[in-house]
């Protein structure tokens, strides 16, 4: 931020005067820096005075404006002209408008916010750049106070994790202490700054100062010294306080300290420094600076301190009356601010949820409408599908009703025709018995007749040979006595026998021939038989598989009876 401001001064009765030569200076603040032209017979409370206008400062009493002198800094006295003073002969000349005096308690002292702004900036400065030793517990904790400060209130949904990436918050001797990433510290800060939500950022800064005027450097000015006596280089601290003395290796723990309300007289000639107490009985302390300019700014500081000290113990002037309760109205007012602004975010926030809630209602009753539409499709498919099933199965329940009534015709058909057949085969059972008895018959009659047979071709065959040896006693005879008579009644004889052959021959015959033509008539009768029977097997089994197909169709299946005796028959007959 570069502001100009024009301090020259214009005659009241419009007559033009010469323009005063001016000379440019650059301030530069905790967050901005500022450019003045400012008049050569300006003092440094003129300059003091714009720079505190220009940013809205009305607690000036703890500020100044510093600037660098060779090796060390000095602070801009207002009571001369800057350009007497040990200023920096640059273009524009710089100074660094800081606290000079720190408060005893913050919360009570410092009424404008913009005060408590730039102490928090100061102090937060300091701490970083380690000129307050801070531990590291204490460290985070600032840090979570910095960073409410800075991004308001914790939102997960916003502040993802590398958010503070950027941003410096931890002392590097913290950093370098322990052996952590900074994603780790991240998320120690960020568990802090989560239980500051609804903590403004003047609240937070303010939050940061009470927790960093209880560090032990906080606000102290150091100054190395030596002992008249000794010789012993020794640091001075100067604060809201009073004077310590410490080590030149410690600057946490004093070894010596004059309060200032102990404090009768503080002078210093040339490089020493004298302290002398209230009690006129303890001894006084001296001790030596390396340049006079420090024994200048040491007791500088002395008296701004030490007038600050008594100022607080004081009752307040009208001016810092009307400071405490203008910035008492202007917090009740921004407190009240806050509070509607609370309860408007928060109303905000629920009008947000109940709207979310609203529209993920919607998007449930909608895809529930949906899926209520498709379930409906796919129902009225469904219904279609089973009322062209039910008509189907309706269909089929006819055809089958009509089926199984052609199934019951039929099996009562099959009935009368399983009777006739039934009575059929009880005829032909009859008669294969009868053709079985029969033929039984004629094979015990052919046997007979076979041994009869036998023995009369035995009996011929024996006639024959009797005939033969008859015939030769007859010759044997007639040749020795009787020849012709005997001759004739041999003749006679034979005759007889040879018509008795004749005649049982042709009996022999005769029998031979009824035999054939009966077994003859026999094969005939029986493969009339055997046709017949393949026949009905034939006719029977179409009338099965007829009756099985109509009552596999209605009922699912038929069951055939079997007769083992008649199909034993059957095959007895097949092999007669």
């Amino acid at each position: 931020l570069y502001l100009t401001a024009t301090a020259s001064k214009m005659s009241i009765l419009g007559l033009k005067k010469k323009q005063p030569k001016t000379f440019k200076v650059k301030v530069i603040t905790m967050d901005a820096e500022m450019e003045f032209s400012c008049e050569v017979k300006w003092k440094g409370k003129d300059l003091f005075d714009l720079v505190c206008r220009t940013v809205g400062l009305r607690e000036t009493w703890f500020f100044g404006l510093r600037y660098t002198v060779k090796d060390t800094y000095a602070w801009l006295k207002p009571e001369k002209r800057v350009l007497d003073q040990e200023v920096p002969k640059d273009s524009p000349i710089t100074f660094h408008f800081l606290a000079k005096f720190f408060p005893e308690k913050v919360e009570e002292e410092l009424v404008q916010e913009i005060t408590q702004h730039l102490f928090f900036l100061q102090v937060k400065k300091q701490i970083l750049d380690e000129e307050i030793f801070c531990s590291p517990e204490a460290s985070v904790l600032l840090a979570s106070y910095a960073v409410q400060a800075k991004y308001g209130d914790y939102d997960p949904n916003f502040h993802k994790p590398g958010f503070l990436a950027q941003d410096e918050l931890l002392p590097k001797r913290v950093l370098m202490q322990y052996q952590m990433t900074a994603d780790m510290w991240e998320e120690k800060i960020t568990a802090w700054y989560a239980e500051h939500r609804g903590i403004a950022r003047d609240e937070a800064e303010m939050e940061y100062l009470k927790i960093a005027q209880d560090l032990e450097m906080y606000g102290v000015s150091y100054f190395a010294i030596t002992q008249n006596k000794r010789d012993t280089d020794l640091l001075l601290g100067v604060d809201a306080q009073g004077l310590h003395i410490y080590s030149p290796n410690s600057k946490l723990n004093p070894n010596k300290s004059f309060p200032w309300s102990d404090i009768r007289n503080i002078s210093y000639s040339e490089k020493e420094f004298t302290i002398k107490p209230l009690d006129k009985k303890k001894d006084v302390f001296k001790f030596y600076s390396s340049q006079l300019r420090v024994n200048k700014l040491i007791l500088q500081l002395c008296i701004g301190n030490h007038d600050l000290f008594m100022r607080r113990r004081k009752v307040d002037s009208i001016e810092v009356q009307q400071m405490k309760a203008q910035a008492k109205e202007e917090k009740a007012r921004k407190k009240m601010e806050r509070q509607i602004l609370a309860r408007e975010k928060q109303m905000r926030e629920e009008a947000e949820r109940a709207k979310e809630e609203m529209e993920r209602r919607l998007f449930q009753l909608q895809d529930e409408a949906r899926l209520a539409n498709e379930a409906l499709l796919r129902s009225e498919e469904t219904a279609d599908l089973l009322a062209e099933k039910a008509q189907i199965a309706e269909e089929e329940a006819k055809l089958l009703a009509h089926k199984a009534a052609e199934a019951e015709q039929e099996r009562q058909r099959l009935e009368v025709t399983a009777m006739k057949t039934k009575e059929e085969k009880r005829l032909m059972e009859q008669k294969m018995r009868e053709a079985e008895q029969l033929a039984v018959k004629l094979v015990e009659q052919s046997e007979r007749r076979l041994k009869e047979a036998d023995h009369l071709k035995q009996d011929l065959t024996e006639a024959k040979d009797a005939e033969r040896r008859a015939k030769q006693k007859l010759l044997e005879i007639t040749k020795t006595t009787y020849p012709v008579r005997d001759y004739e009644s041999a003749s006679t004889r034979l005759d007889f026998k040879d018509s008795d052959m004749k005649r049982l021959s042709m009996e022999i015959e005769r029998e031979r021939l009824e035999y054939m033509e009966k077994s003859k008539h026999l094969q005939d009768q029986l493969k009339e038989l055997k046709s017949e029977i393949e026949s009905l097997k034939l006719e029977e089994q179409q009338q099965q598989a007829g009756l099985y197909g109509l009552h596999s169709e209605a009922r699912g299946y038929v069951q055939e009876p079997r007769n083992s005796a008649y199909m034993s028959q059957m095959a007895f007959f097949e092999e007669v």
